[in-house]
């Protein structure tokens, strides 16, 4: 045995098979990947190795020194891109992109919301990394380093080449035109993988960038088109039913349709919305339809009828772009406009978007007294907010038109004891033990709101319309979840989870429960029309939902989208009624809808293309 020789392994082979092995053991551990068949197995098996061999192979060039500084650099940088979509994925169930790296003036507010991710065990992501330097410190008998040759890095980069070229090959097998058909990341990095992912995305932003300089007004006759072959009349018998009434609308934090009339340990979780929408319209068809900006893609979505991006927040990387906003709409029908927030005004970019929104003032956090007994988890509560914003209302000229964005209601759902108004859920997931006691708090805080309208004389004035912003509880949470709702949670059913509730209260109107299918984007649409403003000019992908002829229809960030029969989402279609798949054909038919829908917004976006309208928004044309 002392005589035997072990084989000699370069440490450009150590680095990529460790870090090739790590990443598949993400994959399998920290991503919820679907794999369907042997051959998607395989794919993501070898998806990493083209890129590592490729990367790390540029090392075959340097000299030992250079080598390994190159080497150990490196691999820590690929390590961090992994873990940071590790961390990203534990609560949004998605990859990072470009525009959410640059996104980095929010990253100071996240506090305990980043740390409640991170756990002691992710050190396994950086295990090789530690390991690779004690191997470069000690040199083990079985470490080998020489000078390669021309033809061994002829044959070593052709060897990766063939390796990527066969796991294309797969992808164009298992998933045709991949990187011209798909919105969905997942199906992005279960084929082409983590690291070619990113290289994707970069190929995207540059993309993107280039838009806006090569665009013209041209681009939106197909556009202009589609939309008004679309366009859904008004119900005229609720069209201007609030004309010169103020508008209150609340965006209520990560608050989910499936609390509504329900309870935790016998007691009620949202008792006020209850009682509220037996006065009101409630829509229990309603979605939300955001991306990676979260809150601000539903304001996005609610102000514009716009889809948000694919990528990033259009807060972050389109600011300054021209919209025709309901802000904007409403200025110049005599309203004053404002919108109410306790956070810093910088967050999500919101002071400089508000402005292209057309928003007249910005209560932000130095418009609050804010201190430490009236503050929890991302700032100040929900309760002293909404009782502090009161005060803001009544200055305000008349009609007017304004936002409030809640706080409390936000992952990691945190609130003091003394706030607690029902006992918590009891599971082994203290995320959802947690959401139920936000929620109930949130609740109490809308109810004493609501009183102080009247209290202050603003109650029969005012529309109050209130909506959830985006989904509260993740997939990850999918076991408690399926606890608590007495069910297995299937794609259908983690599809119906993204419901979230819109209530639209008009004092004088009776209400009732509205089945159509929707989503945030027919916000603005329906506001104006309740106004008595006409919107068959503007640019909106949604409709009104009180609208007699409207579609059932809503279409989600990613390409899924539920109609009044079926639910389409990660490639299979569903029967609403019995929550099972069925036959693709039944679905068919929606696809170019989907596609259009998209598709156009994206261009509006990437290429300023409003811009190019005129004041009224009736004919394009060129604008300096």
């Amino acid at each position: 045995m002392k005589n035997k020789k072990w084989p000699k392994v370069s440490l450009v082979a150590i680095t990529t098979i460790l870090l090739w092995l790590k990443t598949y053991i993400a994959y399998k551990t920290s991503f919820d990947i679907k794999i369907e068949n042997w051959r998607q197995e395989l794919i993501l098996f070898i998806n990493p190795i083209g890129f590592l061999m490729i990367v790390f192979g540029f090392s075959m060039f340097m000299k030992e020194k250079t080598q390994k500084r190159y080497i150990l650099v490196t691999s820590f940088i690929v390590s961090a891109v992994l873990f940071a979509n590790i961390v990203f994925y534990r609560f949004f169930n998605d990859f990072l992109t470009i525009p959410v790296l640059f996104q980095t003036s929010n990253m100071s507010d996240l506090g305990s919301s980043v740390t409640e991710l991170i756990n002691f065990s992710d050190l396994f992501y950086f295990a090789d990394f530690i390991l690779l330097a004690a191997i470069m410190k000690f040199k083990p008998a079985l470490l080998t380093w020489r000078e390669y040759s021309t033809v061994d890095r002829r044959v070593y980069f052709l060897t990766a080449a063939a390796i990527a070229f066969f796991n294309m090959g797969m992808v164009e097998t298992e998933r045709p035109q991949l990187l011209t058909r798909t919105f969905d990341r997942e199906m992005l990095v279960k084929n082409i993988g983590t690291y070619n992912y990113h290289l994707y995305d970069v190929f995207l932003q540059s993309k993107s960038s280039a838009q806006r300089a090569m665009a013209d007004g041209s681009e939106l006759a197909d556009i202009d088109n589609y939309v008004r072959a679309n366009y859904v009349p008004p119900n005229d018998e609720m069209f201007g039913i609030a004309k010169g009434k103020n508008v209150i609308m609340i965006s209520m934090e990560s608050t989910q349709g499936f609390v509504i009339n329900k309870t935790v340990n016998g007691q009620e979780i949202t008792p006020f919305l209850n009682d509220f929408i037996k006065e009101s319209y409630y829509f229990n068809n309603f979605y939300h339809q955001t991306g990676q900006g979260k809150t601000s893609d539903s304001e996005f979505l609610v102000e514009n009828s716009l889809y948000p991006l694919s990528r990033g927040a259009v807060f972050f990387t389109h600011s300054g772009n021209e919209y025709n906003a309901t802000p904007e709409i409403l200025n110049e029908n005599g309203y004053y406009t404002a919108s109410l927030h306790a956070n810093n005004k910088s967050f999500w970019n919101r002071d400089i978007m508000y402005q292209s929104l057309g928003y007249q003032r910005f209560y932000s956090l130095p418009d609050y007294e804010v201190n430490e007994d009236n503050s929890v988890g991302w700032g100040l509560k929900d309760i002293d907010f909404l009782q502090q914003s009161v005060a803001h209302l009544k200055a305000m000229p008349k009609p007017f038109y304004s936002k409030f964005i809640t706080l409390t209601n936000h992952f990691p759902f945190e609130l003091n004891e003394e706030d607690q108004f029902i006992p918590p859920y009891t599971s082994d997931d203290q995320t959802v033990n947690n959401y139920f006691l936000t929620v109930r708090y949130e609740d109490e805080a809308i109810k004493q709101f609501v009183q102080k309208l009247k209290d202050e004389g603003l109650y029969e004035d005012s529309i109050i319309i209130l909506y959830g912003d985006h989904y509260g509880i993740s997939e990850n949470h999918n076991k408690a979840m399926s606890e608590y709702l007495g069910k297995e949670i299937t794609p259908f059913e983690s599809m119906q989870l993204q419901e979230v509730p819109l209530i639209i209260h008009i004092p004088g109107q009776k209400g009732g429960t509205m089945t159509t299918v929707g989503g945030q984007i027919d916000i603005k649409p329906t506001i104006l029309h309740l106004l008595g403003i006409d919107t068959k000019k503007n640019i909106d992908f949604g409709s009104d939902l009180f609208a007699k002829d409207r579609s059932d229809f809503a279409v989600l960030r990613d390409g899924s989208f539920i109609t009044k029969d079926y639910l389409f989402t990660r490639e299979t279609c569903y029967d609403k009624a019995t929550g099972e798949p069925t036959d693709q054909e039944a679905c068919k038919p929606y696809f170019k809808a989907v596609s259009n829908e998209l598709s156009y917004s994206d261009k509006i976006i990437y290429g300023d293309l409003l811009r190019f309208y005129g004041e009224d928004l009736s004919e394009p044309k060129s604008k300096e």
